[in-house]
């Protein structure tokens, strides 16, 4: 039987491309753009200056508080400067900016391809391990992974659950990891679960992956405490809660977290990082990375060094098509558009997907019909139109009353409401005005 979340949903279509490329190693570039910033949370301290020779794996930069992590280079080189430039949120960061020589590791990297399942690091190490590796959430979050599996004082992890969704159209960098590192992925989630104490761990999958399934269904009987749970295909499942209810009928409370019905929701791409970490010693310096789009001439799952430029992938995927209108960083859904195609690639740069100019442009917004659709839609059960409304009066009180900050973004109601209102857009204004008055 096929489970799924009850409340809400969609179904767009999937368009997953390059869901039959293989992944492949993108040529490095002459230069990086590393920003201290690609994780929640206070931005990382560069601890590298203008001249010092850095190699692969080098820290670049050490964490600056509780939430945060580290940050190390790329690519073997000289590091040319500090800078602030403008990154793929729009806003200027500071980058550590380095030019590249020939590849050379740090010497504590085993850079062979050998597989390794013995662990041999109990639980505090392995949790300050992924602490000085920058392991984050790779789903899109980039929540810094050594703070989930540091389980609160009175809270317990009875299961570890692993997000192997990838709903949103057109991305399949998860797919295909899942495909061609699926021990791997297994060797990491008994990591990870060693790290949190639970003896059982969930694979969930959609079932639009039946390849991914039936691999996972075999690999899982080398190990012990780990189902696969075949997922019916619905928009936003790979959400932390509605995966959740999916996986184990848990519902996490309003205003909860995954931690207060037992749960710890780990993407795919983070258990992959954290295998790395702990059996290989390698920290996050690179990541899978889509490229995709309905007129891109080549759709392309790459292996890419963090601060890579974007134009380079594009560039690798047979160029910008001519009627390309829009650049957005991860999926159609939940992905931002970037302003520039120079912005550099980071650790939360799950997708590139190129939209041509005739779906890129907004229908003309229309009066509400009061149609319903968005509350149909909405997988948390809030009532979008009327958020809407509070958000353009800026009404803090009602704002609250109707659960704004319970809204995860996923775009359902926008995507659904027949009279082209942008919904989502408005929902987030109304999260900054309580944001503003918070602070005041």
């Amino acid at each position: 039987m096929l489970h799924t979340f009850p409340k809400g949903g969609i179904h767009p279509p999937e368009n997953k491309f390059a869901a039959s490329q293989p992944i492949e190693v993108l040529s490095v570039p002459d230069i990086v753009y590393i920003p201290i910033s690609q994780h929640l949370g206070v931005p990382a301290k560069p601890i590298v200056k203008r001249g010092d020779a850095v190699k692969i794996g080098t820290p670049i930069a050490e964490a600056a508080g509780f939430v945060s992590t580290f940050i190390h280079s790329s690519v073997a080189g000289v590091v040319d400067k500090i800078d602030k430039i403008t990154c793929a949120s729009g806003f200027p960061q500071d980058v550590i900016v380095i030019k590249t020589s020939e590849d050379v590791w740090e010497d504590s990297i085993d850079t062979s391809p050998d597989f390794v399942k013995e662990i041999t690091l109990n639980s505090e190490e392995i949790r300050a391990r992924v602490l000085q590796s920058g392991i984050v959430g790779m789903g899109g979050a980039t929540f810094p992974s050594h703070i989930k599996y540091q389980v609160p004082e009175g809270k317990q992890a009875t299961a570890l659950i692993i997000n192997g969704v990838e709903c949103e159209p057109y991305l399949t960098a998860d797919h295909r990891l899942m495909l061609e590192k699926a021990r791997e992925i297994c060797v990491g989630i008994e990591i990870i679960k060693t790290a949190i104490s639970v003896s059982h761990a969930y694979i969930g999958i959609e079932n639009n992956k039946p390849d991914a399934i039936e691999l996972f269904g075999t690999v899982v009987k080398e190990f012990q405490g780990i189902s696969v749970v075949p997922l019916q295909v619905k928009y936003p499942q790979g959400g932390e809660k509605q995966l959740i209810k999916a996986v184990t009928g848990k519902e996490v409370p309003a205003g909860g977290l995954p931690i207060d019905v037992g749960a710890i929701v780990n993407n795919v791409g983070t258990v992959y990082a954290v295998y790395e970490a702990v059996q290989k010693n390698k920290p996050l310096y690179e990541r899978i990375v889509t490229v995709t789009g309905k007129h891109v001439t080549e759709h392309k799952n790459f292996l890419v060094r963090i601060g890579t430029p974007i134009q380079n992938l594009i560039d690798a995927a047979g160029g910008m098509p001519e009627d390309t209108e829009k650049i957005i960083s991860g999926g159609p859904m939940m992905g931002k558009a970037i302003p520039f195609p120079q912005a550099p690639v980071t650790k939360g740069t799950s997708g590139i997907l190129l939209v041509p100019s005739l779906e890129s442009q907004r229908q003309n917004m229309e009066s509400c019909i009061r149609c319903g659709k968005c509350v149909s839609a909405c997988c948390v059960g809030l009532e979008p139109y009327i958020i809407m409304t509070f958000a353009e009066r800026g009404l803090v009180d009602e704002l609250l009353d109707y659960q704004v900050m319970q809204c995860i973004e996923c775009g359902s109601c926008s995507y659904v409401c027949p009279a082209h209102r942008p919904l989502l857009d408005f929902i987030r204004l109304g999260k900054q005005i309580v944001r503003k008055q918070d602070k005041k």
